[in-house]
């Protein structure tokens, strides 16, 4: 069937939902603690009566956008984009979006989510089969830590409790400080459990040159992002230690990817679906890193339900993703999960794909009903 054909969008709506953290496990990172979490979150509707649903996570103080400024581009400026509109191909509406907002990417995320996942559900398909896969129907996960003393040791506690065995350390700050975390962190987890650091570019070059290699002594399968974002070449210089390093905040797009390869700035880079600006761009970063000689995992930003879907589906549709596991928590994070009428099957070893069409999910009614008529 060729993507010119199909149904019309008529309609692209918004609300707003909002999570707070379980006290254990929210996230004291770098720049600021992140306990709570306010989504804005997309629907598509077509002429042939298909819904498609998408998620915005907007974190300002990491990403510069909130829920205000996603609701206002959608409502005004990306959905009147969209209306009359054939829904695929999807990434021409990407190119576009591009043409009318600069920057924006975890908007444009949301509603490319949505986009995809109306497709799914129009074609009888997982997103998944759509970006070109699946390749696999399970991906590993971990869970971040943070805080000192007894705040790391009720996140690890909680994070045990709902299953989880692999684990990255908020570090970045004051050095010694974030030694001592890891190395408690070790205790706690045993010999055997991954453990990973995450300096969210915390350090100057000097420090994380003086600092990873004091936290190799408790074991860590990577550093990620030891350095400002702008510092490929510290990156480069970091990764000579023998860590394998992971380029985060230094990677939003394909052109990243080929900077950071040509540099030799990491091993790993971590692909996100909100900084992608689109879930076929996300496939593809992964597919250019890969050939490039870098592995990928899939990033978090604290995503609800909707936004966990579109990560799995994501995952599932590279040919190539990393044995580290990966970013796809979902519901575990939060004290409650309003979005969606059933969880997504994360045990805390592993997220599963759903069998439905689309992203597979269905959203909560109380969550429904709220969207326009």
């Amino acid at each position: 069937m060729p993507d010119v054909l199909g149904p019309t969008i008529t309609a692209v709506e918004t609300t707003t939902v909002s999570g707070r953290a379980k006290p254990g496990l929210k996230v004291r990172g770098q720049r600021v603690t992140h306990d709570a979490s306010t989504f804005t979150l997309v629907r598509v509707v077509t002429d042939e009566g298909v819904e498609g649903f998408g998620e915005v996570s907007a974190t300002a103080a990491w990403s510069g956008e909130d829920a205000v400024t996603a609701t206002h581009f959608v409502r005004d400026l990306l959905g009147p984009a969209l209306v009359g509109k054939p829904l695929a191909p999807i990434d021409a509406h990407a190119t576009e979006f591009d043409r009318v907002l600069r920057g924006n990417w975890f908007t444009k995320a949301g509603v490319s989510t949505a986009l995809w996942d109306a497709l799914g559900r129009t074609r009888g398909v997982t997103v998944a089969e759509l970006l070109g896969g699946p390749y696999r129907r399970e991906v590993p996960v971990k869970i971040s830590l943070s805080g000192d003393d007894d705040e790391l040791r009720v996140g690890y506690e909680t994070a045990f409790a709902l299953g989880f065995r692999s684990f990255k350390v908020k570090v970045g700050r004051d050095p010694d400080a974030d030694v001592a975390r890891l190395a408690l962190a070790r205790d706690l987890a045993g010999d055997d459990a991954l453990l990973g650091a995450d300096a969210n570019g915390g350090w100057t070059l000097a420090v994380a040159l003086e600092t990873v290699p004091r936290l190799a002594e408790s074991g860590i399968a990577f550093i990620e992002q030891p350095v400002h974002p702008d510092d490929l070449e510290g990156l480069r210089d970091v990764r000579s230690l023998g860590i394998p390093l992971i380029a985060d905040e230094s990677v939003y797009s394909p052109a990243d990817v080929g900077r950071i390869a040509r540099l030799g700035a990491a091993d790993i880079v971590s692909v996100y679906v909100g900084k992608s600006s689109a879930l076929e761009r996300a496939v593809e970063s992964a597919r250019l890193a890969n050939e490039l000689g870098m592995d990928v995992v899939i990033g978090a930003n604290g995503e609800m339900g909707i936004g966990a879907a579109a990560q799995l589906q994501v995952a599932c549709a590279c040919e190539r993703i990393s044995e580290i596991p990966h970013g796809i928590i979902g519901h575990h994070f939060y004290e409650d999960e309003p979005t969606l009428k059933t969880p997504l099957d994360i045990d805390g070893l592993r997220a599963r794909l759903p069998d439905g069409p689309g992203l597979g999910v269905e959203l909560a009614d109380e969550v429904r009903i709220r969207f326009s008529s």
